[in-house]
């Protein structure tokens, strides 16, 4: 199954700019293994200053947007886990900013958020690995609407994406 399988009903419309970073000949576990380079290199390359700057005042250092990154794959995790599972019960959706605030994220150290979205990006490829294609297809809510538990991964990459792209342009 590559990003281009995807249905308009296995997503919200809110989604399509993230699903969309994806390379559409990409499987999801290429998805989650080529981003994850991508953020890798990137990240590695910035100092500490760098990672500490906002572009704006209120806007997020690269420390808080790339601990968004680490929660929201939790979160689409923990949701295509329970899509898999069959578990139809509505998720709540969640408040990023009030995430990024109470994470203390521009305190923590470039090598301590590095290995937390290693650990965390291996978890996932181990996860999506272990499904199989019917449960990659189970739909649910999530938040405001229906998604698939394939859709999820998919997206875990192109929200990181976007936020690279966003880096790129603001931050650098």
């Amino acid at each position: 199954m590559t990003v281009k399988d995807l249905t308009k009903e296995e997503y919200l419309d809110y989604f399509k700019g993230y699903i969309l970073n994806v390379p559409e000949h990409f499987n999801i576990l290429e998805a989650l293994t080529e981003s994850h380079k991508e953020v890798l290199m990137l990240l590695e390359s910035l100092s500490e200053s760098q990672l500490s700057y906002r572009y704006a005042e209120g806007k997020w250092d690269i420390k808080e947007l790339i601990n968004h990154i680490i929660d929201s794959e939790r979160i689409f995790n923990y949701r295509a886990l329970r899509i898999a599972r069959k578990d139809k019960t509505p998720l709540a959706g969640f408040d990023e900013n009030k995430f990024v605030v109470n994470s203390q994220a521009s305190h923590r150290s470039k090598a301590g958020l590095l290995a937390e979205y290693t650990a965390v990006r291996q978890a996932s490829i181990l996860l999506f690995r272990n499904f199989t294609d019917d449960m990659l297809k189970e739909i649910s809510v999530a938040g405001s609407g229906n998604v698939s538990c394939r859709a999820l991964g998919f997206l875990i990459s192109g929200h990181e994406l976007h936020h690279i792209k966003i880096i790129k342009e603001r931050y650098l």
